[in-house]
């Protein structure tokens, strides 16, 4: 247990589970009964438009609550939206997200295990993650497990590259994600799909939506449950999980100028794992092994209420938000319990907006208030030097925002200071432009300032003899700047983009292994870690049956001087679709390529890691999607369609090709 409870900590490895059909069936169970039947159902042809009208809106780069043109922000923004997602037959989301330009995302073998995703070379724990605006990270561990997130029956995701702190505050030195389940209005009527393939793998989703005059709802469910394979080299023991996912959506607009909305949603995910071979004899010792019974049980339930009044004709916007996240992770071995933690945030926000504008220039001043809170809990088995009561962390964050659009330029700047009852108080801020040219070409840049509070588990963590937290950390910070250049072609059906960028962090945190005991125990540098990188992307549509998507990232990441782990030097995704003309028919090519990667192996009896270097693999991937008759369709993919063996992370054993087949309904 402690080799492998220290590797999931401190290198990121943990596990995956025990099956638990009787929670997936219940939530699909749940999602159906709620609702009979969906309201007011647009036809085919105005779902695209409402679509197409919202695919390049962009709502998280900025506090106002409207949305901002994603071809008008300074900063590099990329948007997955519901086509990309359903053509792509998206099931796991940070599978689609290696699509995205400066992603790099790291799995522990199976799906449900611990998934990390990294920006820009920054750190998992780097990303702030928001599910439908909350805030949906851990609060003990600092960061969000991925492995947790199943897809929604309809959704798009975004990706705002670049730090954010003086927008959102502590974890966003890397960027943010957003991940957003679509309304009722957006996406009405019922859905259902299901679907098998290897490994025993069953998954499913539910979605009743509709809207009328003044409400609009959403509500589904989706499941994902495999009995796995082995991922200890040489091992026979199947990792498999079970993962439920269910959401309720609701926006009333009783008048033009006040909307009621709320979100909550559930996350239920029981999965397997391997640990590390601990007995210092063994040749294989730090290697992955087979552990019967070891697996872990992540439980989440996450709320948000808030309210919207607007005046003067709509240039004058207020809301009051309050959300919270509950979480709950117990890992367990043959034994019983092995080790747990409980994790609460409660946020409150006030946001105050203003727009004035003439016929050529349009002005938009933001002011915010965030208060939070933060709790976490030990819950691990009583032992000497383990602290099990609990503890909170406030902070008061106040933000300004200004944003100004005048013909083909658009910039903009903000600023935030947050006032920590735990740590020294914080000014982040950040400034952008773009400027389009007549020949179609644009031109943008921001430079920007981020902050990282220590997390729980490094200030307070214990494991004997293994890992000790340290309470005198301080806050890692960051500072860096962007520029790109984009162009069209073809009438607007082609965009090409490259972007620079360059950032460093000052006070990283790290793990260090002091003489003589070489207990791990973690520290702040006193060297600068230095990122820079360039990103490339295209997006094409020459016909309406065509869609095109690549990008690539050559990224260099060091800590110290030494390249940083799981941060591949150079990462490339090509997507593929083509639509027959009547629209019945789809299949979607994609090639995923993640170039050489440094990784950590504890395969020293001291305890100390030494760097391992895990070959470059590509990914080839292919579906399909007939409709059989209207509103009625099947569907099938193959992933990893050349059998490429390789590793994301050290010792973890991934699958070869695999195969999956599925019918889906909708009214």
């Amino acid at each position: 247990m402690i080799m492998f409870r220290f590797g999931e900590m401190v290198m990121g490895k943990v596990g995956s589970v025990r099956r638990n059909w009787m929670w997936s069936a219940a939530g699909v169970a749940l999602v159906c009964g709620l609702l009979p039947q969906a309201g007011n159902a647009q036809s085919a042809q105005a779902q695209q438009n409402d679509k197409d009208e919202g695919a390049g809106i962009v709502v998280t780069a900025s506090r106002s609550g409207e949305g901002v043109r994603a071809d008008q922000l300074g900063s590099s923004v990329a948007i997955l939206d519901n086509e990309a997602l359903q053509e792509r037959q998206t099931r796991i989301v940070s599978d689609i997200l290696r699509d995205v330009p400066g992603v790099a995302v790291s799995r522990l073998g199976a799906v449900g295990a611990q998934t990390q995703v990294r920006l820009r070379g920054s750190e998992g724990n780097h990303v702030l993650v928001l599910v439908d605006g909350i805030e949906v990270a851990d609060p003990y561990m600092g960061e969000y497990d991925f492995g947790t997130l199943i897809a929604d029956p309809a959704a798009r995701i975004e990706v705002l590259r670049g730090q954010q702190s003086s927008l959102y505050g502590s974890d966003a030195i890397g960027g943010v994600i957003h991940y957003i389940t679509l309304s009722g209005r957006e996406a009405p009527g019922i859905s259902l799909r299901g679907e098998g393939g290897s490994f025993g793998t069953v998954s499913g989703a539910v979605r009743v939506a509709g809207a009328s005059d003044t409400v609009d709802y959403a509500v589904s469910s989706s499941l994902y449950g495999t009995q796995g394979y082995p991922t200890a080299r040489g091992g026979s023991r199947d990792i498999g999980s079970t993962s439920v996912g269910a959401s309720a959506k609701v926006n009333w607009t009783p008048s033009e100028n006040f909307k009621l909305s709320g979100v909550l949603r559930y996350s239920y995910t029981d999965a397997d794992t391997n640990n590390s071979d601990d007995d210092p004899t063994s040749p294989l010792f730090g290697y992955t092994k087979d552990s019967p019974g070891v697996h872990y049980v992540n439980e989440a339930i996450y709320g948000l209420l808030s309210a919207e009044l607007t005046a003067l004709d709509g240039r004058w916007t207020n809301s009051l938000t309050g959300q919270f996240a509950d979480t709950t992770r117990n890992g367990y071995k043959a034994e019983g319990l092995d080790y747990g933690d409980k994790g609460r945030r409660y946020k409150g926000s006030f946001v105050s907006s203003f727009r004035f504008d003439s016929d050529a220039i349009t002005h938009r001043l933001t002011g915010a208030v965030d208060v939070e809170r933060e709790e976490f809990q030990n819950t691990s088995p009583a032992s000497p030097g383990v602290f099990t009561g609990k503890r909170n962390t406030d902070n008061v964050g106040l933000v300004g925002q200004y944003e100004l659009t005048a013909g083909a330029f658009s910039g903009g700047a903000s600023i935030r200071h947050d006032d920590n009852n735990r740590f020294a108080d914080a000014t982040t801020w950040r400034v952008q432009g773009s400027y389009r040219l007549p020949t179609g070409t644009r031109v943008r840049g921001a430079y920007g300032t981020g902050v990282k509070n220590p997390g729980y588990f490094e200030l307070y963590g214990y494991m004997d003899g293994t890992y000790i937290g340290n309470p005198n950390l301080k806050p890692e910070e960051s500072e860096g700047w962007e520029a790109g250049l984009e162009q069209s072609f073809a009438d607007g059906k082609a965009t090409l983009g490259a972007t620079y960028f360059d950032s460093r962090l000052k006070h990283e945190i790290y793990t260090t292994y002091p003489a003589p005991d070489y207990v791990a125990t973690p520290s702040n540098r006193t060297t600068d870690s230095k990122q820079h990188g360039v990103e490339v992307f295209l997006a094409a549509r020459p016909l309406p049956q065509i869609r095109i998507d690549a990008s690539y990232t050559w990224l260099k990441a060091e800590e110290n001087g030494v390249e940083e782990v799981r941060r591949p030097g150079d990462i490339a995704s090509f997507n593929a679709t083509w639509f027959s003309k009547d629209d019945r028919f789809s299949t979607t090519v994609t090639v995923r390529y993640n170039g050489r990667t440094n990784d950590v192996a504890y395969t020293d009896p001291s305890w100390v890691p030494v760097t391992v270097s895990l070959k470059p693999f590509t990914l080839v991937n292919l579906s399909a999607r007939y409709e059989l008759l209207e509103g009625l369709s099947i569907s099938g993919r193959v992933e990893n369609l050349l059998n490429e063996k390789y590793e994301e992370v050290f010792s973890f054993v991934t699958p070869g090709t695999t195969a999956y087949a599925g019918i889906s309904a909708r009214f």
